[in-house]
């Protein structure tokens, strides 16, 4: 399951009259813990500035994320399921919060529908927010290259030299 992390960085830049200005952006991670968010906005980031630094890191609690190829904005939803107790027979509410990139907020809307047709549960979405992400760094598995020790040699050469000998 993902943990999702809401970095803010900020950075200076310099605007068309030569002045700087303070840019503040923010980037969703999805990481295990604060320090590995931390280190993958500082890998991940890439502002054209040589210096920026991460002003804040918060948890974001996430049910789930859907990411189209299109859509340059991002929509939190806030969707409710509706379930019964089984113990006491009430209906009782279950709130998820899922995001969403689109190009506005019906496409928004338009999607979180879409994304969640085959659910069996009966659902509702009460809120949809634009939200200031610029974009979301999911988790990826990085191949980390073993290197073969020296006194080791490919199975396939053991198997050909033997092979040679018979």
């Amino acid at each position: 399951m993902a943990s999702w992390y809401l970095g803010k960085i900020r950075y200076q830049k310099e605007d068309e009259a030569g002045s700087l200005k303070t840019i503040n952006e923010t980037y969703l991670v999805d990481a295990i813990s604060y320090t590995e968010s931390e280190a993958r906005l500082y890998k991940q980031i890439v502002t054209g500035a040589s210096d920026f630094s991460v002003m804040a890191i918060s948890k974001m609690r996430l049910a789930d994320l859907f990411s189209y190829e299109d859509g340059e904005k991002w929509f939190k939803a806030k969707v409710v399921y509706f379930s019964v107790d089984e113990k006491s027979g009430k209906e009782k509410k279950v709130v998820n919060y899922m995001l969403v990139n689109a190009d506005g907020i019906d496409q928004a809307l338009q999607r979180i529908t879409e994304s969640l047709r085959t659910m069996l549960i009966p659902y509702e979405t009460t809120d949809m927010n634009l939200t200031p992400i610029l974009d979301v760094f999911p988790y990826t598995a990085e191949e980390e290259e073993v290197e073969i020790p020296a006194n080791l040699r490919p199975l396939s050469e053991v198997m050909a030299e033997r092979e040679a000998l018979q």
